[in-house]
């Protein structure tokens, strides 16, 4: 399309293009075909289009003040380099998912794994992009868990442990990754129950009560249990970097293995169930206390519980503060922040000390590790920097060079909805957005 929109002078002068496409059905999902979202009540392409030009100027008057508003929180809770890399990662996050409805009209959210395997409803994708869905409130929110909590509930999921994803894209009728439904072979155990546990204790944080936390109580309490036996010290298996291969008692992992025991401790106090919740509070305190002391390696702690001489970034405790768990001494993420601002590299901070790439999600959660502005700006800036300086033209990419701001692999993910998780740190801030997103579960 061109248009003449005359001379350059005072008065701003627009137009615009209505650009769409039409998808009868979204997504196959344990053998029901899915209609997008925006279809759930008989729209049809045609009508969405007449529908869209009738209300552009009130939609985008909207968008505006949407916008300026969350921008404006961003900058104040992380300056106007966070704001920016936030502003570039909404709209990737958002559109890295499909939107359906379900039966019964109310949504299902569905992620692809683009650009590394093509798995529809990643766990270890959804994990990261939470922040995002979480601060826009409990429907969004729950729309990402339900289709992985309903499968891993379902006869079909027969491990005691979560899974790791639905299919491949756009099929989400049942894990392919690793062993699948078949074998435990290359799965996330800890990884993924780990996941789900904490993000189900985000949302009755969000909403105040446990109330969809106790729809999938005996998956949640079969996934607790596998934590308990196997997480304080995890054996040799992969996690969500598997890109950089299996390890063997990882401490990372086992911080999430911990805050998994808190949360699932959390949700049982809130459903009453306080036996339960007494019992899994002093497991995750007692294996809080064995983590400090065999993880400490004078100045930080190490990657792995037996490789004195190492590190890794420790992104998962972020959610001891979001969750307000308290299951880790301040003083535990101020002595890593302050490793991690002595030894991060021109573009940002390595994700382990053996590597020099790094992922730009896992640096924005280690950043809000102790809450101090000083140490966010510190390890953000480098990301900022990255995003303007690197030589690769492709869409934002969460995993690049530390020294030489090139992409490594991975782009246009979804994952980057991490950044948010600034936002959900403040009470105040998270109860705001969140409120304003309808509940229907």
């Amino acid at each position: 399309f061109t248009f003449d929109l005359g001379a350059v002078g005072a008065a701003p002068v627009s137009r615009f293009v209505m650009l769409a496409y039409d998808d009868v059905y979204s997504i196959k999902y344990m053998g029901q075909k899915l209609k997008p979202f925006w279809r759930r009540q008989g729209l049809d392409a045609a009508a969405l289009l007449a529908e869209a030009n009738a209300s552009f100027r009130s939609v985008a008057e909207r968008c505006r003040t949407f916008d300026e508003e969350l921008l404006a929180d961003l900058e104040k809770a992380g300056g106007r380099k966070y704001a920016r890399i936030a502003a570039l990662a909404y709209r990737q996050a958002l559109a890295g998912n499909k939107l359906a409805a379900d039966s019964s009209g109310r949504p299902l959210l569905f992620p692809k794994e683009n650009f590394s395997n093509g798995c529809i409803a990643t766990v270890d994708v959804i994990y990261p992009m939470a922040p995002l869905f979480l601060l826009l409130g409990p429907d969004i929110a729950k729309a990402m868990l339900v289709p992985v909590l309903d499968y891993g509930s379902s006869e079909r999921w027969r491990h005691p442990f979560a899974p790791h994803d639905l299919g491949t894209y756009p099929h989400a009728t049942g894990q392919v990754y690793g062993g699948g439904e078949r074998t435990e072979e290359n799965q996330m155990p800890v990884e993924e129950s780990g996941n789900l546990l904490i993000l189900a204790a985000a949302v009755a944080k969000m909403e105040g009560n446990a109330g969809f936390a106790g729809r999938y109580w005996p998956a949640l309490t079969r996934w607790a249990g596998y934590l308990k036996a196997r997480g304080r010290d995890p054996e040799n298996q992969l996690c969500t970097d598997d890109f950089a291969g299996h390890l063997a008692h990882n401490v990372n992992l086992s911080a999430k293995a911990i805050l998994g025991l808190g949360a699932y401790a959390m949700l049982s106090k809130m459903l009453g169930k306080l036996d339960e919740a007494a019992s899994y509070r002093k497991t995750a305190e007692e294996y809080a206390a064995s983590w400090i002391q065999a993880a400490d390696d004078g100045d930080h702690y190490r990657l792995a519980f037996d490789r004195p001489g190492t590190w890794s970034q420790k992104y998962n405790l972020v959610w001891d503060r979001v969750l307000g768990l308290r299951l880790f001494p301040d003083d535990v993420t101020r002595k890593e922040l302050a490793f991690y601002r002595r030894t991060q590299n021109r573009y940002g901070l390595p994700l382990v000390g053996r590597k020099d790439f790094t992922k730009l999600d896992w640096i924005v959660w280690s950043a809000s590790l102790t809450g101090s502005r000083e140490d966010f700006d510190a390890l953000v800036s480098p990301v900022y920097d990255f995003l303007r300086e690197t030589p690769d033209r492709v869409p934002m990419t969460d995993w690049y060079g530390t020294n030489d701001a090139k992409m490594v692999g991975f782009r246009a993910r979804p994952v980057v909805g991490a950044v948010f998780v600034k936002l959900i740190d403040d009470a105040g801030v998270w109860a705001k957005w969140a409120g304003r997103g309808a509940s229907s579960r």
